[in-house]
């Protein structure tokens, strides 16, 4: 990973750009700028600048040097009583504190910005209480169970075990107890750098002014140079379905385990539903999936999608109905189960009745936006998401940007995930401290915790090909097994496939997709060569150790049939 990142050193990345405002600041060509991509920071030097031993000590010594300064500037600013210098109360308050919030008010108090931030439930919002955080407890517990009740994996490893069995509160308990760990974590990281956290809904009164409380007479006003909102999502309910918390429920409730039903549908097969599917079935539930695409798994690459169907669904008890909707889902009561009409997607024509035990409704996320006072000034929500630039600034009803007002995270739906809510957050605080910062959204990766996982970043084959015809270049593809990967033959999870979408012209990559043991670690080296430009002809001189999984990704890159040579100057070598 670290000779993959170095290598693309040389040339400053196409995705990312930096220009500092005051042109007394503007730094020549061989200064080292900081550059932050989700949240991985490097020194980055222009093409012309010698990338020998001598400048590799340097920067490790400038790097100390600023870590030492930044723990006085921390030392500082904590209590954040320092009043802000641009005559507000505030420089930057931020309406949200889930993953989003948290990282853009750490980022700014790292930036020197008197920060507050804005909750009106608990700090970490729905990832780290409702969300990501419970959900990877549960499927700790489902691929442990799923590892038990595996005889024949169990004797490859000549290992003999007697019947698995579970504890239903004790697993519940195990995701609650994450949860708390993690919010009190979050919540003493902000309250140690300083950050004000005001208790209370937040609503915007009119341009660089807001008010926080209960919705009463006792609430605050405040004022801040510059506002973000990150008040994230709620589980979406589509009409007709009834849910009651016990026998009919969205994630939130699932999370909780309260019971495992013996049969249980599942509404909608992406992400939540495939993960919960995965936890159901090890705990000993039947699973059947209604999906109103003609396919299980619509937003993963189909070829991925295909393998991972063959390995997550079919052999296990699931079953399914796809191009159907459930128009009508009634709660169980009165000893009678739930009851799931159907109609067909397309001509709206009644299918099928199902009655199970319990129902799911995994059909996404709807942004959590009522009440934060847009229309004060003229925000106009679209299918209630917030409009948005690219550099995250809010849009109002004439098109116009709204001055200091910014929108990260599930609520403006450029990409509903924990972390890019996070380094959109970061991306927000850098242009607030005089960077022009453009996040590359297509070098974010995403993962779902299955067993085994499956991860992604950049494009699927099907949107590439599609961006090559309109653009007038070609597409290659590039697989690996994890049948020849020593690690995962060792683990005896020899089941999985890398597959790498490319430009064999110049090198980019433009997708990467994983299934197998712990791709959602593996994406990522992908991930970080997108967002730092980093083209294949380079990336493959990057060495891996052996023997590890990163090797897939290894041998995907070295398998790629590029038509340029490396872009890269050779590095000096370093004496160790």
């Amino acid at each position: 990973m670290q000779s993959a990142i170095s290598l693309s050193l040389s040339s400053p990345s196409p995705v990312a750009r930096f220009a500092v405002n005051n042109a007394n600041n503007v730094c020549n060509l061989g200064t080292p700028r900081s550059l932050r991509f989700c949240g991985l920071r490097r020194e980055a030097f222009d093409s012309s600048a010698s990338f020998d031993a001598s400048s590799l000590r340097s920067a490790r010594f400038n790097l100390h040097s600023k870590h030492s300064n930044l723990s006085k500037v921390f030392a500082e600013l904590k209590g954040n009583g320092t009043p802000s210098s641009s005559g507000f109360d505030y420089d930057l308050v931020i309406i949200g504190a889930g993953v989003g919030g948290h990282g853009a008010a750490l980022h700014a108090i790292e930036k020197g910005l008197k920060t507050a931030i804005i909750e009106g439930d608990v700090v970490g919002g729905t990832c780290v209480n409702r969300g990501c955080v419970p959900s990877k407890a549960l499927l700790a517990v489902s691929g442990r169970m799923r590892e038990l009740q595996n005889e024949h994996h169990m004797k490859s490893f000549g290992l003999q075990v007697a019947a698995a069995g579970y504890d239903r509160q004790g697993v519940a308990d195990h995701a609650n107890n994450l949860a708390s760990k993690i919010r009190s974590n979050l919540t003493n990281s902000m309250k140690a750098l300083g950050v004000d956290i005001l208790t209370g809904s937040g609503t915007i009164l009119g341009p660089q002014k807001l008010k926080y409380g209960k919705g009463d007479s006792g609430d605050k006003i405040v004022t801040a140079k510059d506002i973000i909102i990150a008040t994230g999502s709620v589980p979406l309910v589509p009409k007709g379905i009834e849910v009651d918390g016990n026998s009919v429920i969205t994630s939130d409730h699932a999370l909780k385990l309260e019971f495992v039903p013996e049969w249980i549908a599942i509404v909608g097969s992406g992400y939540i539903g495939l993960e919960f599917s995965d936890v159901y079935t090890a705990l000993g539930s039947e699973v059947t999936f209604i999906e109103a695409l003609d396919q299980l798994m619509p937003g993963f690459d189909p070829e991925i999608g295909k393998l991972a169907q063959r390995v997550l669904i079919n052999p296990r008890k699931i079953d399914s109905h796809t191009g159907v909707f459930a128009s009508k889902i009634t709660p169980a009561k009165d000893g009678k189960p739930v009851q799931i009409e159907l109609i067909d997607a397309k001509t709206k024509e009644p299918k099928d009745t199902l009655e199970v035990d319990a129902a799911l409704i995994a059909t996404g996320r709807a942004p959590f936006t009522q009440g934060l006072g847009l229309e004060n000034i003229n925000v106009q929500t679209q299918r209630g998401f917030v409009p948005v630039d690219e550099r995250m600034r809010v849009i109002d009803g004439n098109g116009k940007l709204v001055p200091h007002l910014y929108c990260i995270g599930d609520a403006n739906g450029k990409m509903m995930l924990a972390h890019a809510a996070s380094a959109q957050g970061i991306s927000v605080v850098e242009q607030l401290s005089g960077h022009d910062h453009v996040l590359n959204h297509l070098s974010i990766p995403a993962a779902c915790f299955t067993h085994p996982e499956i991860s992604m970043v950049g494009l699927t084959e099907p949107q590439a090909r599609e961006k090559a015809e309109k653009e007038g270049f070609e597409v290659s593809i590039a697989k690996t097994s994890f049948k020849a990967n020593t690690k995962a033959l060792a683990e005896n999870e020899g089941e999985g496939l890398a597959k790498l979408i490319y430009r064999p012209d110049n090198g980019e990559i433009l997708g990467v997709h994983i299934f197998g043991l712990h791709a959602a670690d593996l994406i990522h080296e992908a991930s970080n060569a997108i967002a730092m430009g980093t083209r294949i002809q380079d990336i493959k001189f990057a060495v891996h150790a052996h023997p590890t999984l990163s090797e897939v990704l290894d041998e995907l890159f070295k398998s790629a049939k590029v038509k340029v040579s490396a872009s890269s100057k050779v590095a000096e070598p370093v004496r160790v």
